[in-house]
């Protein structure tokens, strides 16, 4: 069986796998791209390297596999991707991942909503893609209050004062996933939530996956002239 796989190497190049597999094993990889390698040697090394891998290997078990061929040739240099890109790029391939633009997306802007409505929103469409009744979707929030949503697992008491909740008239409300508490404010923040199939992420680490969702957030924000950048495990920051 093939599997292919393409990855644009954020600020570097063009890395794609075509990965031949047979009784859960790789038996032949190729390797291409608009990325610079040098010597020849190096790039005839990348995908004998990777043959007789088990496809349930992780990412750092096939950039180690990468790493030991490249180790025995002198003066190597990779320019605009690395051995990890290539373990990445393998591992999404034959764990049947898909990219952003392998999906239709539906893009929700219902405009401003009351808190209560935007969380219970959130857990109505995550189950609704997760059903297969739904498509990615892309929503942004809007807010016609005060609200502070803490994490799903994060305490009521350690995280909020109940005397300046009722002084303020702030809605206390909590979401489905993890993460810190955040204080929102109608016209004063953007929100926004992502709806996507396990394919999308299929073969990232559970760290790697927030980067990687968070890619098109990133540029995007370059494009409005805002220097911005990914803080692991899931924030962004400028």
């Amino acid at each position: 069986m093939k599997h292919h796989f393409e990855i644009k190497v954020p600020h570097g190049k063009l890395v794609v796998v075509d990965v031949s597999v047979e009784d859960g094993r790789i038996t032949g990889t190729q390797v291409s791209g608009d990325f610079f390698l040098e010597p020849d040697e190096a790039y005839e090394a990348l995908g004998p390297a990777l043959e007789g891998a088990s496809i349930s290997e992780t990412t750092a078990e096939l950039q180690a596999r990468l790493d030991n061929a490249l180790a025995r040739i002198h003066d190597v240099a990779l320019h605009g991707f690395s051995t990890n890109d290539v373990a990445v790029a393998v591992r999404r391939a034959v764990s049947g991942g898909t990219d952003f633009t392998d999906h239709e997306w539906e893009i929700i802007h219902p405009g401003p909503l009351p808190t209560r409505v935007n969380v219970a929103l959130d857990e109505l469409m995550l189950d609704q893609v997760a059903a297969g009744t739904r498509g990615p979707t892309l929503r942004f929030w809007e807010w016609e209050d005060k609200a502070t949503v803490i994490g799903s697992y994060q305490s009521y008491v350690n995280e909020v004062e109940p005397e300046g909740v009722e002084k303020y008239g702030i809605q206390v409300v909590r979401r489905i996933s993890g993460g810190g508490a955040m204080f929102m404010e109608g016209g004063n923040c953007i929100t926004y939530s992502l709806y996507v199939p396990g394919s999308l992420v299929a073969g990232l680490s559970y760290e790697d996956s927030y980067a990687y969702l968070d890619q098109w957030v990133l540029a995007a924000l370059a494009r409005h002239g805002v220097n911005a950048w990914y803080v692991p495990i899931n924030d962004i920051t400028s």
